[in-house]
């Protein structure tokens, strides 16, 4: 079978496995209530989202393993076994997350240290399977492909923020109706293309098809959320491609989206805790992560906290975030592009 022709074939049976499954786990989760809690704090329209089913991540999951499986099985490809291995491993986490959430009624599921230590088993995993058999080299942007090998230890240090970075990333940005499926859907036609010759066609392709088919029920207003099951999912997928091709580095300029709302997270809490030990409220940002922001009014910030960026005034609807964050992703990707072919 053709390059052309796997990567259209793999599209093709994830978008199918996730169309089908849509409607039919869609009323499966609002029948077993497992629907999303939302805090009390933020805007009053994302009140309104309490109670559309959440876990949707299961339906890319599948979309994903099945295509893979085939794939597998008829091509004998075992080239994509530790991407799935990954994809399954974040996915599972998410899901324990979910879970935890919908039967206990609440938006913490596991603790931030247990989630940070699940996260941690499955990239050490992973770790030592590229150590043994793909080695830890990494391609320089701006090089036209130059590589380099690092040293184990630091190749460890380095995978390990790479991959957690980039899934806490993920899941931070999933807080808008088609945000994060859009957003990874650039991120995964980016992946597609410059997997061709390297055996992991299949599994990227499968990657964008089962993400559009979980877009047409997760695009505003959203019928079903992905939850942590999706947003690790996708998380771990991205960073493992990234690293398995050698162009994990390209992950900050690719993700930037992913990167921003990590880094708003971080600095939102830094400032928050100096704040807190001068016996001063203060917030960075009006609410992270940053896609937060722009729709956020002044309003509802607690009285007596000062914010140091409150710009715009003007609040944007969500479906206007995501198509703004969609755009700056699609020039992100060409930028990434641009930086494979400079030398």
């Amino acid at each position: 079978m053709s390059t052309s022709t796997t990567i259209i074939m793999a599209i093709i049976i994830s978008f199918a496995v996730s169309v089908i499954l849509c409607p039919i786990v869609i009323p499966i989760l609002k029948k077993m209530k497992f629907g999303q809690y939302i805090r009390e704090v933020g805007p009053k329209s994302h009140q309104s989202k309490t109670g559309t089913p959440t876990m949707g991540g299961m339906i890319i999951l599948a979309g994903v393993i099945v295509t893979s499986l085939i794939f597998m099985i008829v091509e004998k490809n075992t080239k994509i076994a530790p991407v799935l291995f990954m994809t399954v491993g974040f996915g599972l986490i998410g899901f324990i997350d979910d879970y935890i959430k919908v039967v206990k009624k609440r938006n913490l599921g596991l603790t931030e240290i247990q989630k940070f230590s699940l996260q941690v088993v499955v990239t050490a995993v992973f770790c030592v399977y590229m150590i043994k058999y793909i080695g830890t080299s990494t391609i320089i942007p701006f090089t036209g492909g130059y590589e380099i090998t690092m040293p184990t230890w630091l190749f460890v240090i380095f995978l390990f923020i790479a991959v957690i970075g980039t899934v806490n990333g993920a899941n931070f940005t999933d807080g808008l109706d088609g945000l994060a499926t859009s957003v990874t859907i650039i991120i995964a036609v980016f992946f597609t293309m410059v997997s061709i010759g390297t055996g992991l066609e299949p599994i990227s392709a499968a990657f964008v098809g089962a993400l559009m088919g979980f877009f047409l029920y997760n695009v505003y207003p959203a019928r079903v959320f992905m939850g942590d099951t999706g947003s690790l999912t996708i998380g771990g997928i991205i960073a493992v491609f990234a690293i398995i091709i050698h162009k994990e580095l390209l992950i900050p300029i690719l993700c930037g989206v992913f990167l921003v709302e990590n880094l708003s997270v971080i600095l939102q809490r830094a400032y928050y805790k100096a704040g807190k030990r001068k016996g001063v409220k203060q917030r960075l940002f009006k609410r992270t992560p940053i896609h937060d922001h722009f729709r956020t009014s002044m309003s509802l910030i607690e009285p007596g906290c000062t914010v140091k960026f409150t710009k715009p005034d003007q609040l944007f609807h969500e479906s206007k975030i995501t198509v703004r964050f969609w755009i700056v992703t699609i020039v992100l990707a060409a930028i990434t592009i641009i930086t494979l072919k400079i030398r």
